[in-house]
């Protein structure tokens, strides 16, 4: 069965974007040498790649999952596939079905959807974002894979929006990513 794996950048304080939704604070420019490009090269932007050396993005992914605020400063720029790559769902009651066949919307429940997702053949699925969505998935969450970075943003959008339910997880690595970023691999 394929797994669910919640992959983000996280401030140390717990925050995936500031309170407007933006994620400028955190470092973006990776080394294009270093373990979150190597190891992870499928979650990096389609327009990215070249400038990062990323020839052919294989990895563990070939969908990815997103709820509508972050899939949204990719519309904004015109860019109506951010990881062209992967198929791509996005979660919004707000939006209208997307003109592009490589992204679907979905306005359905997500946990249902992801369910479903993960007994159909694929390879691993990428929860990209939001708080939001992970909120609602915390259940379906196989591994989580968070690159904490080195910022305290005070308040803003949480890694999780979700009630107080305590899930235990258990740490399975840890990855310096350079520029004081450190990758926490965790599994239910």
């Amino acid at each position: 069965m394929r797994k669910l794996v919640y992959y983000v950048a996280s401030s140390i304080d717990g925050f995936i974007a500031a309170p407007d939704g933006s994620y400028d604070f955190f470092d973006l420019q990776p080394d294009p040498t270093g373990p979150l490009v190597t190891r992870w090269p499928q979650t990096f932007p389609t327009f990215a790649h070249q400038q990062l050396g990323i020839d052919r993005p294989q990895g563990r992914f070939d969908t990815v999952l997103m709820g509508r605020a972050t899939y949204e400063p990719a519309l904004r720029l015109g860019v109506t596939s951010p990881y062209a790559h992967l198929k791509q769902y996005v979660f919004a009651r707000s939006l209208r079905p997307s003109d592009d066949p490589a992204v679907e919307i979905v306005s359905g429940d997500p946990v249902t959807f992801v369910r479903d997702l993960k007994g159909r053949p694929g390879a691993d699925i990428w929860l990209c974002g939001g708080g939001r969505l992970a909120g609602q998935l915390v259940s379906e969450v196989d591994e989580w894979l968070v690159k904490v970075n080195p910022v305290v943003a005070g308040s803003g959008i949480p890694l999780v929006d979700h009630p107080f339910t305590p899930q235990h997880l258990t740490l399975v690595d840890t990855t310096p990513a350079g520029r004081g970023v450190v990758l926490l691999h965790y599994t239910r």
